[in-house]
């Protein structure tokens, strides 16, 4: 009876309309973001690995903006994935990337389209060709002809593919703020070129790989703008760190990486940078609501 009688002089005592103020502490909101792509978004043998399966690295990209914006992040970004891993999945078992996203998501970042046109083959191959002609274009010879440039074909189907998946995003996080990131400068951006032992690249084909990975930043551009997201350029902020500069200096390895990171992959800097950009390009965004 005590304690009714405390509640109703408590009731007494608060005025008319006014709600006796809570004791709870309150809950701190968080925005979730949900981080998709291929290894430029994971980040192999970055330090610290925290998915041997994928990959992954918790010093990349998507795990530096998340620090910075305090945000809840579900990474599921994973090496070698392509698009058709975003609704299927993918080998090993990593389930379809987009099942991580909900009505409750509120930024997605995707870094997606160099699996699709096979970029890490390419490379391969065109290491394999130097031998035949180290001074000239063996993969450029290889690849295009008079009527056909296999790798520029390769970015215009990958197109229609990266469409469908900012729109299945769009359905799946309706709310959310969707930015696709661009691939940062892998190769000398004034096309003069490092052959070695360590970048078994043809004199002449550095130009045309610096072509290459261009084209297919400026389709996702495209496809990024046409579809309701956002862009990031991660390549303008890397130029003068590609995998020709030496160590220390270059956020992006050679084919032999002397720092933590996969053959011709951002290391932790590179990864960095790609960070900044993402970062600098949100909050730009918020300013301009």
């Amino acid at each position: 009876m005590a304690g009714a009688a405390l509640l109703s002089a408590g009731a007494v005592l608060a005025p008319a309309g006014t709600a006796v103020a809570s004791t709870a502490p309150k809950r701190e909101f968080k925005a979730h973001y949900v981080a998709l792509g291929d290894s430029y978004a994971s980040a192999p043998l970055v330090p610290d690995q925290v998915d041997a399966t994928c990959l992954r690295s918790n010093q990349n990209y998507p795990s530096l903006v998340a620090q910075s914006r305090g945000a809840a992040l579900t990474d599921v970004s994973c090496s070698g994935a392509t698009t058709a891993d975003m609704t299927a999945s993918q080998t090993d078992g990593v389930p379809a990337q987009l099942g991580a996203l909900n009505r409750g998501t509120d930024l997605v970042t995707i870094t997606i389209g160099g699996n699709d046109i096979g970029f890490s083959t390419v490379l391969g191959t065109c290491a394999q060709l130097t031998a035949t002609d180290p001074t000239g274009t063996p993969c450029q010879t290889h690849y295009t002809s008079v009527y056909e440039d296999q790798i520029s074909d390769a970015i215009d189907q990958t197109a229609p593919k990266v469409a469908q998946v900012l729109r299945a995003v769009h359905h799946r996080a309706p709310h959310a703020k969707v930015v696709v990131v661009g691939y940062p400068d892998l190769f000398p951006d004034d096309g003069v070129g490092c052959t070695s032992k360590t970048v078994p690249l043809a004199v002449g084909d550095f130009a045309w790989l610096r072509d290459k990975e261009k084209e297919l930043n400026a389709m996702l551009f495209r496809q990024a703008r046409k579809n309701g997201a956002r862009y990031v350029n991660t390549y303008t902020p890397s130029i003068g760190h590609d995998l020709c500069k030496p160590t220390g200096e270059r956020w992006i390895e050679t084919f032999a990486p002397e720092t933590p990171a996969a053959p011709v992959h951002p290391n932790a800097m590179g990864e960095s940078v790609m960070a900044t950009a993402v970062e600098s390009a949100l909050v730009r965004h918020t300013r301009h609501r």
